[in-house]
């Protein structure tokens, strides 16, 4: 066997016939996780900061995300339009007279909504939003890897399928015709018996909550705590650094995982008769992938003003200096020459 079946002690619940479930447990460890190495930099500093300005700082930040993950994966990821007929259920987190919480986040409406929140909050209590901005984002990766470990237990956002002996059998991924002499082919490859009489085969596909947890997740933070914090040239390089990091790994990734449908592709290129659910050429892009360039563009974008800002700055500050030591000579000179 060439394939790693499910693990079928895995449930969405954590106490079955309650409403606990990992995902909300893996959101509660990430937002505790950020918080704690933001207060771990905090505390480093000489500057003394009022705990209850950087609780509220992160409490409308995480309002803001899960508003804007929320609103992202219901109007623009639903395919079904069930959101846009019945808008009162984007927030509902019943169903059939069963909590079950907010099924659908969306990362970049959460990073979109999180801005906004942090940055309105900022601007409110004169917060210096590009210095406390790297302070975040240092510690965000971290957190961000128990999402993703969430997604993978929820055997949510699953990969394309794959003969790589790491492939694992998703209980909820759709299923193909055995019949189909390449779902055959392919369940002989990995070692999957088919019985007699079956109509449909559960193939394995890549784990890509698994590869965003470690790219997105670790390996990026692992290099933002040890790199970019130690090392940073001015406020805000590491928010920019996040945005072009993350955008260029979660773009190579997303080659890997299963859209939609066939018309999720949002750039088409090459129609090669290739299956969707078969990794694709690099030429047809999902729409994620297009977010993803979009971070890297405005990571950059953002990098170059606050460079420029950081470089003016600094020559004011010169500046001013030189000035400053010009007027006490000048001062000096003339009371030497009075007395």
């Amino acid at each position: 066997m060439f394939y790693i079946p499910f693990p079928t002690w895995l449930s969405a619940e954590i106490i079955p016939g309650l409403p606990l479930r990992w995902y909300g447990l893996m959101y509660l460890i990430a937002f505790a996780l950020s918080y704690l190495l933001f207060m771990a930099q905090i505390r480093k500093r000489t500057e003394e900061i009022d705990q209850d300005t950087v609780m509220n700082f992160f409490f409308w930040g995480i309002i803001g995300l899960l508003i804007g993950a929320r609103l992202f994966s219901t109007l623009l990821f639903d395919a079904s339009g069930l959101y846009l007929r019945r808008p009162w259920l984007i927030f509902w987190p019943f169903y059939e007279g069963r909590f079950v919480g907010l099924q659908g986040m969306n990362y970049y409406g959460g990073l979109v909504g999180a801005i906004v929140g942090f940055v309105l909050y900022a601007r409110r209590k004169s917060i210096d939003i590009l210095d406390w901005g790297d302070m975040l984002v240092i510690g965000v990766p971290l957190g961000y890897t128990f999402g993703r470990l969430g997604n993978f237990i929820n055997a949510e956002l699953y990969g394309r399928v794959t003969q790589a002996s790491w492939g694992v059998v998703f209980p909820t991924a759709a299923r193909f015709p055995a019949s189909e002499p390449w779902v055959q082919e392919w369940a002989a490859a990995v070692g999957m018996e088919l019985q007699a009489g079956q109509t449909l085969v559960n193939l394995p596909r890549h784990p890509t909550q698994i590869y965003e947890a470690i790219a997105e997740g670790i390996l990026l933070w692992v290099i933002m705590w040890f790199i970019v914090r130690k090392h940073k040239p001015y406020n805000g390089f590491a928010v920019g650094f996040y945005l072009i990091a993350y955008g260029v790994m979660r773009f190579a990734i997303d080659y890997f995982r299963m859209p939609i449908s066939a018309a999720d592709f949002a750039i088409r290129l090459v129609d090669n008769g290739i299956p969707v659910h078969f990794v694709q050429t690099p030429l047809n892009l999902i729409p994620s992938q297009l977010y993803s360039l979009a971070m890297i563009v405005g990571g950059a974008v953002f990098l170059s003003v606050v460079r420029r800002k950081s470089v003016a700055a600094a020559a004011a500050g010169s500046s001013a200096t030189n000035e400053s030591t010009r007027t006490r000579s000048s001062r000096a000179l003339r009371k030497k020459i009075r007395s």
